[in-house]
Order: C-alpha cells, then structure tokens, then sequence
C-alpha cells in the first residue's frame, strides 16, 4: 500500500477506532521516527520520503504498546466552567457565573472571569474573552518584532489549530496564531510571536532562521520547552 504525506490511518492494522498516526515526510529526517504530538491525540509517523512511509507505519506499529501508553496519560479535556482555574498569560484566573446572559470579563484586577449564560453558551463567552485576549497580545508583540525586524505590517489572525501554535505564509505575509498561547507565561507568548515573524526573514528552520530568533528574544530554547512541557494541558481547556 502506498502511503502520502498528511495522511491519517488506524495504529490499529485492523482499522479499530483506537490511536491514530498522522504521516509526516520530512526531507531533512534521518531516519525513520515516531513522537507522540499530545496536543491533537495522535502519533506522527515521520519518514525522509513519501517511500519510506510504509516502512515507517511498520515500525510505528511494533510501537503500539509504547503510544497507548504515551497517548493515556496526555490532559485529558474539561469544559469551561463556573469553579474551574485556568490560567492567563501564566497566572491562575478563577471562572465564575453571574446572572443572564452578559459577556464574559476580567475583574478583580484580572483574577477572575464573569460571565452570564450557562452550559456551552457560559463556555462560548468565557473562550471569546481569551480570544480577546490572546489577539491583542499577539497583535502587540508581533508589531514589536517586525518593527525590530524592519518588516512591514502583516496580517493576523486568531485560530484553534490542534496541531500547531501558530504559522506564517510569508508569500501573502499572513501569520495565524492558535489563541491558547494566551494561557502562557508572557516569555513564552513574546518567543511564538518572534518565531512566526522571523519566518518573514526566513521560511525554513535553518541556523540562519534561528539566529534571528535569538535576536528577537535572546535564549528561545526554555519558551520553546515550555511549550512542548506544558502544550497539552493548553489544547486540553475547553476541550
């Protein structure tokens, strides 16, 4: 069976309903991988070329023992609720409900969030307001490093990718973002920002892209740590 790039497919040979592998060719991989990515629940399946993706879903599956395992103990979802403690830019907010239907805000010098309405509408305006929140940071940063960078303005947007913290399209200069990162420490905020606007200077991931980086925000590797550390329990709010 041919395998391509992108392509999603049981762990299980017998197409159960159990873990899934996401292919994934990378030219510059040495060798044959498997990582377990927490964020979308899934096992990335990582070959130099779209032929050695067979390979690698072999060898992926004399790994099966080993995912389950990696992929049972990542965050497990919890709905956005009155009581809960989230976090924003790295500090504990508390989430509670007010009578009616009216927005969700910050108050008590941004310790907690109020909100009207009940279920999956109390969850709506709670998750706008981080929305909010994390477009308005970013916004912020982003314009600091491309003013840094000499680059002029781009466009921004705010998505709910399960898989990345953000990507940028230099070619029609478009950098989205993924409005969980507000949850995080500013440092680790600041560092995604300089990462998609030094994708303006540099497209891939090369020594020359990174040095750009680190001039931006100097040492980038604990934000980067951060992320792949904690990433999971962002992805699994509201969940």
């Amino acid at each position: 069976m041919a395998y391509r790039n992108d392509q999603r497919l049981p762990l299980d040979e017998g197409g159960g309903s159990g873990p899934v592998l996401r292919l994934s060719v990378n030219p510059r991989a040495r060798r044959l991988s498997v990582r377990i990515d927490a964020r979308a629940g899934e096992a990335v399946v990582i070959a130099p070329t779209e032929r050695g993706l067979t390979q690698a879903v072999a060898f992926a599956r004399t790994k099966s023992v080993w995912i389950c395992e990696r992929l049972a103990v990542r965050p497990k979802g919890r709905p956005l609720e009155p009581g809960q403690v989230i976090s924003l830019r790295g500090r504990p907010v508390r989430l509670e409900a007010v009578p009616g239907a009216g927005a969700a805000r910050l108050v008590e010098e941004g310790t907690v969030i109020r909100s009207g309405g009940e279920g999956e509408a109390y969850a709506r305006r709670v998750e706008n307001l981080l929305k909010r929140e994390a477009r308005d940071t970013l916004l912020e940063r982003t314009d600091h490093h491309l003013r840094a960078l000499g680059q002029t303005p781009v466009k921004m947007s705010i998505a709910d990718t399960r898989s990345r913290w953000g990507s940028c399209s230099p070619h029609n200069r478009t950098i989205r973002y993924s409005w969980r990162v507000i949850m995080a420490p500013p440092p680790v905020i600041d560092y995604l920002a300089a990462h998609e606007v030094a994708h303006l200077v540099h497209a891939d991931h090369s020594p020359a892209y990174w040095s750009v980086v680190e001039r931006l925000v100097g040492d980038h590797r604990p934000w980067r740590k951060w992320l792949k550390d904690y990433g999971g329990a962002l992805h699994a709010v509201g969940r």
